[in-house]
């Protein structure tokens, strides 16, 4: 499945448009020209100027497209070729699909590093790594980003089954 860039731009540039609305509602710091809204309108920024390229581009292939065709077949925006086609590529789409919701469902109870663990292994092996990289980098994936949430940016990732041996 392929979206046109256009498309993905636009989803890009709403969500910077309603992220930097969002970082306005932040408090000003008393006595500094910046407060804790700077650093996510800077991304909002950036994100606003990427989507605002992906448009571009987007349109840019549509018409090109368009014009390789002879102006008789509109360029699509959605391609589905690969997906109705491939029995992998559709049980491929529904993994990703089913690992979010049973994330979304499952976090609080079973825990980040099982359940990304878990993820990130089936889909690698899925896509053809073999079974054991797709264990050793999903093992190593699950750390780094437990360590960066835990320690660096101080969120915590649910606990669930390894409540007390979690860092």
């Amino acid at each position: 499945m392929r979206f046109n860039d256009a498309i993905t731009g636009a989803v890009l540039v709403v969500f910077a448009v309603a992220e930097i609305a969002y970082t306005r509602t932040f408090p000003s710091l008393h006595g500094q020209a910046y407060g804790p809204d700077l650093f996510p309108m800077l991304i909002g920024v950036g994100l606003f100027g990427c989507g605002c390229v992906l448009i571009l581009r987007g349109l840019l292939a549509r018409r090109e497209q368009r014009m390789e065709s002879g102006g008789q077949a509109s360029a699509s925006w959605l391609d589905l070729s690969n997906v109705a086609e491939s029995s992998n590529a559709r049980l491929n789409a529904a993994l990703v699909v089913l690992f979010l919701v049973l994330y979304i469902v499952l976090s609080d109870f079973i825990g980040f590093i099982p359940i990304s663990f878990i993820t990130i292994s089936t889909l690698l092996y899925r896509l053809g790594s073999s079974l054991i990289s797709s264990c050793v980098i999903a093992i190593i994936a699950t750390a780094v980003i437990q360590f960066l949430f835990a320690k660096i940016l101080l969120v915590p990732l649910p606990a669930g089954w390894m409540q007390g041996l979690v860092w």
